[in-house]
């Protein structure tokens, strides 16, 4: 069973920074495109980074410059690290894995505030 934890969240003033962290039981992040999406209430879930199997990399254009996603294939984790961080950040953050045979797994959420 594919389970996906994230961790990191938080409350920070704008211009600081975070860490999530999403940890991945079940399948192995290094073959499998890891994404993180991001909701706020109200609105469809927003993909904000990707990172493929073979290490290619994207990002929202919102975020370009700001955000780096990264994967540990030891410790089987993603991460965002997210600088000069917005108020418009600030959302519910998922964690997902999308198998190749099309299956999508997410994680619970953590949650991200960027006060102004």
């Amino acid at each position: 069973q594919v389970q996906l934890v994230e961790s990191g969240g938080g409350l920070v003033q704008a211009g600081g920074s975070l860490r999530l962290s999403c940890a991945v039981s079940g399948s192995s992040v290094s073959i499998n495109t890891m994404r993180w999406y991001r909701q706020t209430p109200g609105k469809q879930r927003e993909l904000v980074a990707f990172i493929g199997s073979v290490g290619i990399r994207n990002y929202e254009d919102s975020v370009k410059g700001r955000f780096t996603i990264s994967r540990d294939n030891a410790k089987n984790a993603i991460y965002l690290q997210m600088n000069n961080l917005k108020p418009e950040d600030t959302a519910l953050y998922y964690c997902n894995l999308y198998k190749a045979d099309g299956l999508n797994y997410w994680g619970q959420g953590t949650q991200v505030t960027v006060s102004s």
